[in-house]
């Protein structure tokens, strides 16, 4: 496993991902994930918590550039709560729960954003606006009402299966109305 290729293939899926949404400053990028899955074994198998360090490491890097919120979705075991910036939480108002995510409970991936965050919290649910899932994680329960699948130039980090969406506000009305550019 070429850890570096990792890291750069996640890259490419979020640089990818944030030029077709084109989301706004202040918008919530959503990660789901699990490092067993890049390596080719069963999910929460075989946790890398280095791997997971490099890859938040990166990614809150990148979300920077652009003003988008991280927040990192944990396993079933704390039942995928996610973690946030207290900053995140407060100014969105999520409802804050007591748990900190580590190996066994919570994955690689939400246990180094709890690491990495300046304020770590986390929060039980929310609605975020576009997002990654490296894994099959199950991200859609965070996103929107409205998800929409993007196809990028590349379908998997590692041996894990890749899967990117964004999200789009709800067309009301019927035959008469009339709609914005989505």
């Amino acid at each position: 496993m070429q850890t570096e290729k990792i890291v750069a293939d996640v890259e490419k899926a979020i640089r990818e991902l944030i030029d077709i949404a084109k989301p706004e400053a202040g918008s919530i990028f959503i990660l789901g994930g699990s490092t067993s899955e890049i390596q080719g074994k069963k999910i929460g198998s075989a946790t890398d918590l280095d791997l997971g360090d490099k890859i938040i490491k990166k990614i809150i890097s990148i979300l920077a550039e652009f003003d988008l919120h991280l927040a990192v979705q944990g396993c079933e075991h704390i039942n995928r709560s996610l973690v946030i910036e207290k900053e995140t939480q407060t100014k969105y108002l999520f409802n804050e729960v007591n748990v900190i995510p580590h190996r066994r409970a919570g994955g690689a991936f939400a246990a180094a954003a709890f690491k990495e965050f300046s304020q770590p919290v986390t929060v039980e649910n929310m609605e975020a606006d576009l997002g990654i899932d490296i894994g099959d994680a199950l991200i859609g329960m965070h996103l929107k009402n409205v998800a929409v699948p993007v196809r990028l130039s590349i379908s998997e980090i590692g041996e894990a299966h890749l899967t990117a969406a964004r999200t789009r506000l709800k067309l009301v009305g019927g035959v008469r109305a009339e709609y914005r550019d989505l």
